[in-house]
């Protein structure tokens, strides 16, 4: 997983509430078993018509926004189905935050093990960073995860909270896999022990008591 320590450039807005998964990454996008390439379906029945062509005023397919890093959204961003491929397709396309006033959990966890930062902000500054992103002078934004903070294009900063513990992992690229392996020392300990005092689950012989 690659680390998360700062992030510049446009920020795109969609202000909808209660945007779920399956509008994130819709269904016929689950057979994919690699992440390579979930980008072009992001979003998919908001960014093309009938017959796939980009829709002209959907704001990822326009300049500056189609090469949008971060996203600032609406209430209750990611709810519905569980499909760890939502956050694949915003990591894909090049969004590495989400900006709103709220997220769904099991979202916003998956997010954060796939090094995607999510900043919930009180509805006045989530539409305060709508506005900025909603105009093309203005849309270019900076997040620092150590110092905590959003800074708009007029220099202003715009603070935010974050669980020790998600910070930790997203500075130093940690995914679930990382962090049991940031305790192999501790692990090969205990298996040591263990071997020692429990040998037959590692495949050692008992003596034969009748031997």
């Amino acid at each position: 997983m690659r680390t998360f320590t700062t992030l510049s450039g446009p920020a795109a807005s969609l202000p909808m509430i209660n945007v779920d998964t399956d509008q994130i990454i819709p269904k016929q996008y689950l057979t994919a078993i690699s992440r390579a390439g979930l980008g072009k379906g992001l979003f998919h029945d908001f960014r093309y018509d009938m017959e796939d062509r980009p829709v002209p005023d959907f704001v990822l397919n326009r300049a500056p926004w189609n090469e949008a890093c971060i996203l600032i959204a609406g209430q209750n961003f990611g709810c519905g189905s569980s499909r760890e491929h939502a956050p694949w397709a915003l990591e894909d396309f090049g969004i590495r935050c989400v900006i709103a006033p709220s997220f769904a959990d099991i979202f916003f966890n998956n997010c954060v093990k796939n090094g995607i930062l999510l900043i919930a902000l009180p509805e006045d500054d989530a539409n305060t960073l709508t506005a900025d992103a909603g105009n093309a002078q203005t849309c270019r934004m900076a997040v620092d995860l150590d110092a905590q903070t959003v800074t708009r294009s007029n220099g202003e900063t715009v603070a935010f909270e974050i669980e020790p513990f998600r910070k930790h992992r997203l500075l130093k690229g940690l995914d679930d896999i990382g962090i049991t392996l940031a305790r192999a020392a501790e692990i090969d300990a205990f298996e040591a022990r263990q071997k020692a005092t429990q040998p037959w689950l590692y495949g050692a012989r008992l003596p034969d008591p009748g031997a």
